[in-house]
Order: C-alpha cells, then structure tokens, then sequence
C-alpha cells in the first residue's frame, strides 16, 4: 500500500511527529501505528534500515514525500 492510502489514517499528531521528525529512526509505537493503518510491516524491504540507525527508517523516497506533504506541496 502506497505512503498516500495509509498516511489519512494516522492520527494528526503522528502525522505531526513524523513531519517533525522527518528522517529520524522511527519509534516502535509510531512503527505500530503505521502498520494498523495499512503501511509496510518491519520486515519489508521499504524500511531503509540502516546500520547506523537504531531502528527502522523510511526510505528516501518517502522522506522526500513527507517533507513535501509538510510543506504543503502534495496535490491532494
């Protein structure tokens, strides 16, 4: 499922946690939260974890599209 079908089903302040924290390891509750709504579980290869984080990330892509979606930039 594309970041644009489970993105609407975050709440708002996850939604603003993930803006606000674009690119950062991603914490196990949000992680969660993403995978109730629909997104990549742990295990799938979309998850850009890296060796230096200490847990899962999101791809550049979809760093990119949040940061877009931040700045308003995502036709809706």
């Amino acid at each position: 499922m594309s970041i644009r079908q489970w993105w609407p089903k975050l709440q708002p302040s996850t939604q603003r946690w993930l803006m606000d924290n674009n690119g950062d390891v991603i914490p196990g509750g949000i992680v969660s939260e993403i995978v109730a709504a629909g997104g990549p579980p742990t295990g799938d290869p979309w998850w850009g974890d890296s060796m230096e984080a200490e847990g899962p990330v999101f791809p550049d892509e979809a760093i990119d599209w949040i940061e877009e979606t931040a700045n308003d930039e995502n036709p809706k």
